[in-house]
């Protein structure tokens, strides 16, 4: 223990791990975190980097348990692009953008239900999804088909039934990033982003998907690292006391469990440094500091800790809120903890006869129905050869986890290869490699990058019956002899797709 915390109380030293939700690394738990969980530390933040298969995951949470029956185990599983559970071969189940296209919340709730029984069955039981942010930018670069489309009420219909589904299977929703980051073009792991529209617009649009998911019940809301000078002119959202205590606990009349975004995003970081950053959060009305996606040591822990302990102490942050946040933390694994308990009662098969589990092929399903196809082409019969445009991959993303149609058009269509290709290539190249075989070109925001538009158009204008598959915003026109929109990257997106040129949808 060092020298802040000593002296201090054990109530107190507690609660400033309470409210922390670190990361890690390694696919089993190092010692220094089974000894925090078991002096308090009270969730875990588990990543892509933690994941190489079910078994593995519901290994490591078992022994995460084995410390503290009630440990909050949180992943940043949204599904489609951004998927850490499935990081290594894409996502069975396509994104918000794909389920906001199809808008039959039906569906939405079934994916989401599926979903969290999966990561129920790994031991996970905290979900930081879904993004109800409204993408009213279409240039965006860090939401895009993260959210369900650039309409408030469809974006907020289909936030419930994300949640509905999701915590239906004893899994905490964490509705994110309030209070909207739809309409940046400056991505929070990078910098401050800054939104400059009136109180009007931000009730009429942001604020829409957030109240609906507040009066769905969702147990959990995330805070973004945005300015919003409307609100507050000082301080971006997470360290806001006008954002989170005045507009979501007093005026929304939120009463779950505010958790921020990573602590150790650039907005933050940079800026305040994650201490700082971390009291002025934990003063503004959060409960729970996430850090880990960058950082997961203990020296992180540690210092958090620390910085919460000596803020009590100085007066900096009130001891009574500190331990208000603490509660709702350990209110919120109650929850956790009576669900998993009603579940290993009831059995495997409870969730199947109450009808929130689908089945395992409800991704594909919802990929296909959210496919958008123009033009027509014959079926491809034989080798194809895939041009994947390949942009700059957001942060959240990340760029370990494959995309594309490339693996399952080469199931379907045997001897299949292909080619990666980033700014600026020259077409000749492509054509060059593709030789004689069909081309399927495979392009992600067309409409964000001039150089891939450029590409695209020559390629189609020198091979007329290419095929080309947009897997990100559908913003551009349509090029090729068939355009095939599938309004996300995901793995089950790719097979839609690649089920469609070889004729066997």
């Amino acid at each position: 223990m060092t020298t802040l915390v000593r002296g201090a109380s054990p109530t107190l030293v507690r609660d400033a791990l309470t409210v922390l939700q670190p990361g890690f690394t390694g696919t089993t738990p190092p010692d220094w975190l089974l000894r925090r969980i078991g002096e308090g530390l009270a969730s875990v933040g588990v990543f892509g980097r933690n994941v190489t298969d079910p078994e593995q995951l519901t290994a490591l949470t078992a022994r995460l348990r084995a410390e503290r029956d009630d440990l909050l185990v949180a992943i940043d599983e949204e599904s489609g692009d951004v998927t850490r559970l499935e990081v290594r071969t894409g996502s069975s189940f396509p994104g918000n953008y794909a389920l906001g296209t199809v808008d039959d919340t039906d569906l939405t709730r079934a994916v989401a239900a599926e979903l969290g029984r999966r990561l129920a069955a790994c031991g996970i039981d905290f979900d930081w999804a879904p993004s109800a942010d409204v993408n009213s930018d279409p240039d965006n670069p860090v939401i895009g088909v993260r959210a369900f489309g650039a309409d408030p009420q469809l974006a907020a219909r289909h936030t419930v039934a994300y949640i509905e589904g999701l915590q239906s299977a004893g899994v905490v929703a964490c509705t994110k990033h309030f209070p909207g980051h739809g309409d940046t073009n400056v991505d929070s792991h990078h910098a401050i982003p800054r939104i400059d529209v009136d109180l009007a617009t931000l009730h009429a649009r942001e604020l829409v998907p957030f109240r609906a998911a507040i009066a769905a019940g969702s147990k959990s809301v995330m805070s973004a690292h945005i300015l919003l000078p409307a609100l507050d002119p000082d301080r971006p959202a997470t360290l806001s006391p006008q954002i989170l205590t005045g507009l979501l606990r007093q005026e929304l009349g939120y009463d779950g469990l505010i958790v921020t975004d990573g602590m150790e995003m650039q907005a933050i970081a940079s800026t305040y440094g994650i201490e700082r950053g971390s009291v002025l959060a934990l003063a503004a009305g959060a409960d729970a500091l996430c850090v880990g996606g960058g950082l997961a040591d203990e020296g992180t822990v540690l210092r958090l800790r620390d910085a919460l302990v000596a803020a009590v102490r100085t007066g900096e942050l009130p001891e009574e809120r500190l331990a208000d946040a603490a509660a709702r933390v350990r209110s919120l694994a109650s929850w956790t903890q009576a669900h998993r308990a009603r579940g290993a009662e009831t059995g495997p098969g409870a969730a199947s006869e109450e009808g929130t589990a689908p089945g395992a092929d409800i991704g594909l399903v919802a990929a296909r129905r959210a496919l958008r196809v123009t033009g027509t082409r014959e079926p491809l019969t034989g080798p194809a050869y895939v041009a994947a445009f390949t942009p700059v991959t957001n942060f959240a993303v990340g760029d370990e986890t494959p995309w594309g149609v490339g693996p399952e058009l080469a199931r379907l269509l045997p001897s299949t290869t292909t080619g990666t290709y980033a700014s600026d290539v020259a077409v000749d190249r492509v054509l060059r490699d593709a030789g004689e075989r069909p081309i399927v070109a495979v392009v992600r925001d067309t409409h964000r990058h001039p150089w891939m538009a450029r590409t695209l158009d020559a390629l189609v204008t020198a091979r007329p019956d290419t095929v080309v598959v947009e897997m990100g915003l559908n913003q551009a026109p349509p090029r090729g002899a068939l355009h095939i929109a599938t309004h996300g990257a995901a793995r089950v997106c790719g097979t839609a797709a690649a089920e469609v040129i070889a004729g066997v949808a």
